[in-house]
């Protein structure tokens, strides 16, 4: 397949991220867990489904991304599975986290299935805030996609990191229309020891003191089994980048055999990060605090489900709900019937209200 027009000058715009270490970082301070998750409630139903409106032709149903709270509206922006291994980014809509309308497609991916394409698979799509541009940036993996072998899997690999801008100004620009800028993350030269064939699979970016921490993640997908899916740290000094690996904390010791998709928020005086324990412990997510955004206690288990048929996927946010409590967003793996009355296994959305522990510093 021929490669398209702006994938061409996207390649201009790589950002290098030099496999080095990212600077001055702050000493490393008590790596003790302190904060403590527990459930408030418990979601007996999702919230969205392949039946909801809006969501008709979605075969897979919803995974990875995140979900922002904007002038008491939620936005959550997902990962929609098309047939095969297409997929598309998605902007939802809420004024009560439980009620969803579908604002439009951020992006659709090709479908293509030669390994030629780098947008054969688009995913995790994670809208950023820039305070001092006035802009909002949608960061999201882009996948090469072909069959696997007996030895290695390809339906995913050689991701890379694209970086694109709301053309509308202002915190009202969360919606988009978002236009590439640039891919801001890549596998190769640049590419620490510990990361495997998928390459860069998941990366959200945040504020820590002085600067913009981002966690990366990989696979080790050549050979079969798979060995370890874990996360690393990268950081820049403005938002747009360069993004530098942060190679001598990589990888991140919270967990030492799997880790995907960690998004990062505030709980008191700590930085938070949820995410995917999906292999390790199906009916559970993870959870990590950090004192300065850099470095991190080890992990700990948020058991959300009961149901061993219901198997949890992505964290997708915790937010405060004004009342001292956190909304928790998850994909989840549920067994329903499509519209056509078909049974199937589909990513679909949970709305769970968490409290916190905070941590006594």
């Amino acid at each position: 397949m021929k490669t398209p027009a702006f994938l061409v000058v996207l390649s201009l715009a790589v950002v290098s991220a030099a496999a080095e270490d990212c600077g001055t970082l702050p000493a490393a301070p008590d790596r003790t867990p302190h904060l403590v998750l527990t459930l408030a409630s418990t979601a007996a139903l999702p919230v969205l489904t392949i039946n909801s409106k809006g969501a008709e032709d979605l075969v897979g149903g919803f995974e990875g991304g995140t979900v922002v709270k904007l002038d008491g509206t939620f936005h959550a922006f997902l990962t929609e599975m098309r047939s095969g291994f297409a997929t598309r980014l998605a902007h939802w809509t809420s004024s009560d986290g439980d009620h969803w309308t579908r604002a439009g497609t951020l992006f659709p991916s090709s479908g293509d299935f030669t390994g030629e394409d780098r947008r054969a698979a688009l995913w995790a799509p994670m809208p950023v805030y820039d305070a001092k541009r006035d802009e909002w940036n949608l960061f999201y993996v882009g996948y090469r996609s072909k069959p696997d072998t007996p030895t290695a899997w390809y339906s995913n690999y050689d991701g890379e990191i694209v970086r694109a801008i709301s053309q509308t100004k202002g915190e009202r620009g969360i919606g988009g229309p978002y236009v590439d800028a640039a891919v801001i993350l890549s596998p190769g030269r640049n590419s620490d020891a510990w990361e495997g064939l998928q390459g860069v699979d998941s990366f959200f970016p945040y504020r820590a003191e002085d600067r913009w921490m981002g966690f990366y993640g990989t696979a080790h997908t050549e050979a079969k089994p798979i060995s370890s899916w874990r996360v690393g740290l990268a950081s820049a000094t403005k938002l747009q980048g360069p993004w530098r690996r942060c190679s001598s904390l990589n990888p991140s010791p919270i967990e030492t055999h799997f880790m995907e998709n960690p998004v990062v928020s505030r709980i008191g005086s700590a930085y938070v990060a949820i995410y995917d324990v999906d292999v390790d412990a199906i009916n559970a997510i993870g959870y990590a605090d950090s004192l300065d955004g850099v470095h991190w206690a080890n992990g700990k288990r948020l058991q959300i489900f009961s149901d061993p048929a219901i198997q949890a996927r992505t964290p997708l946010a915790l937010i405060p709900d004004g009342q001292g409590g956190y909304d928790l967003f998850v994909t989840a793996y549920v067994h329903l019937q499509n519209q056509r009355g078909q049974p199937v296994n589909a990513g679909s959305m949970f709305h769970f209200k968490v409290k916190a522990e905070q941590p006594s510093r």
